[in-house]
């Protein structure tokens, strides 16, 4: 007898019927479906290094700045929208090798944003030119410098 009832011939077979595995959950109930499997199963694709982070070496410093991966970071504020990299450059170079400069532009005029970021390989470099820069002028803008990152403190407001 065929599929629909009818007398054939043929060797026509049914296709198998689709396997649902049940699965206990710890709190007892049951679950279904083709994705469950028992706990024995699981597979180790994920057993790599996936969730481990590179850290900085710990400095003693409680609180103030944080040192990034390269440097120390300062953010200088109030930037003439006319400045350009080599002036902010010449004015800071003095201080010690800056290893980063970063000056943003607005997409829609082309103008500095009026911030830039600055990176000093040691601490002392980045220290000397906050103090020493923050008030003076640049190209009619007033700079105002500052620590780009700074520690978490250590103890949690409640």
């Amino acid at each position: 007898q065929g599929l629909n009832g009818s007398s054939c011939s043929c060797n026509a077979t049914k296709p198998p019927p689709l396997l649902l595995v049940m699965a206990m959950d710890a709190d007892g109930s049951r679950r279904r479906g083709r994705g469950i499997q028992e706990k024995e199963e699981t597979d180790d694709r994920y057993a790599g290094r996936g969730g481990e982070f590179e850290t900085l070496e710990d400095d003693d410093r409680v609180g103030g700045p944080a040192r990034s991966i390269e440097g120390w970071v300062v953010i200088v504020t109030g930037v003439h929208e006319e400045a350009q990299e080599d002036d902010l450059y010449e004015a800071f170079a003095n201080f010690g090798a800056i290893k980063n400069l970063h000056l943003n532009l607005d997409r829609r005029s082309g103008f500095v944003k009026g911030y830039c970021f600055i990176e000093f390989e040691k601490y002392a470099e980045a220290q000397d030119a906050i103090t020493q820069m923050s008030g003076e002028l640049l190209l009619e803008g007033t700079l105002q410098v500052d620590w780009a990152f700074a520690k978490a403190p250590t103890e949690r407001r409640r």
